[in-house]
């Protein structure tokens, strides 16, 4: 049990923003308040966490749910079903979210950079790769020394300064949702919540876990041409981790070697 609760620690979203300049691009972190469809009693969701002045390149410490991502997150053991309330949604509503579906699945490669906003209100920022199916890598600018890697199977948190690495499924994280060759959000997902105005499409995925309570994502795309700008992720706690990310290239594949996990430093997967 304890492990199933520190693993819940490992947290995080993606987005990117053009409106007011902070970094190259702009990553203003916005606070949406997505409506719930007609038939769901899901209590609004927790507006984004506004980065502190002075607190960039802060170090990730596992206690404050630094990381990119929340474990576990997914349908398994001790965890419920998707609902599967396609029907509790309108017409415009599932549109939406087919479209959002359809954009997910069509991702292949991905490069840019991140910014990540802690519980705390602190930043670390970094450069992130993605290819599918099932490939990531989150790269924490110094002084941070966080690394994260999904090499298909597995999810690896590797702390460079003191040679350590935690491991998990990659299952079950809510990185399978943006690794999946091809994803349903109405069929694979529990859906709780869509909504769109002129700049953003918010989509609200739940996950139930019997052991340890309720976890949930927010997705935001942009509301033109629904490309995914960040996501929070709100732990049992209520304690939200947002990450935005800006200078995308979908075009350059990233190298493999990028995505290689060295198992010998945690040869043991499982439910940590």
């Amino acid at each position: 049990m304890a492990r199933q609760l520190a693993a819940f620690i490992v947290v995080a979203t993606v987005g990117s923003l053009l409106a007011s300049a902070v970094l190259a691009e702009g990553v203003p972190l916005p606070t949406p308040a997505p409506q719930s469809s007609s038939n769901s009693d899901a209590p609004p969701v927790p507006p984004a966490s506004v980065p502190s002045p002075g607190s960039s390149g802060s170090t990730p410490d596992s206690s404050h749910g630094f990381f990119p991502f929340s474990i576990p997150f997914v349908n398994g053991s001790g965890s419920e079903a998707p609902s599967g309330q396609a029907t509790a949604f309108s017409a415009k509503q599932r549109q939406l979210l087919d479209r959002v579906s359809h954009y997910l699945s069509g991702i292949q490669t991905l490069v840019g950079n991140f910014v990540q906003i802690a519980p705390d209100g602190s930043r670390t920022e970094g450069t992130f790769y993605i290819q599918k199916p099932g490939k990531v890598r989150f790269e924490y600018n110094p002084p941070s020394p966080i690394d994260v890697i999904a090499d298909g199977s597995a999810v690896a948190v590797r702390n460079r300064e003191l040679a350590t690495q935690d491991v998990w499924p990659l299952s079950q994280t809510p990185l399978r949702y943006l690794l999946a060759d091809h994803i349903d959000l109405l069929r694979d997902t529990d859906v709780v919540s869509v909504s769109s105005d002129d700049n953003f499409i918010s989509v609200v995925v739940e996950e139930k876990q019997l052991a340890v309570g309720t976890s949930r994502l927010l997705m935001m795309f942009d509301a033109k041409d629904l490309t995914l700008k960040q996501w929070t992720v709100t732990d049992p706690q209520g304690l939200d981790t947002t990450v935005a990310i800006y200078n995308l290239d979908a075009k350059t594949k990233p190298n493999p070697n990028l995505f290689v996990i060295n198992y010998q430093r945690s040869p043991n997967i499982g439910n940590q």
